[in-house]
């Protein structure tokens, strides 16, 4: 996002994301596929270049 120059307060205001969502992506939480899609198209990249998966 900092490279894209996109703001959490942009993310809401400008792309209509909800606060809470925003706070999700803030602090490692879960969000659903469509908000990765809308990020991935916002951010013009790929869910890869967004989500890191861990092995246990």
């Amino acid at each position: 996002m900092k490279k894209r120059g996109i703001t959490t307060y942009k993310l809401i205001k400008d792309y209509e994301f909800n606060a809470r969502t925003v706070n999700n992506l803030r602090h490692d939480l879960s969000i659903t596929m469509n908000t990765l899609g809308k990020l991935c198209e916002i951010l013009d990249c790929t869910p890869n270049d967004v989500v890191e998966f861990f092995k246990e």
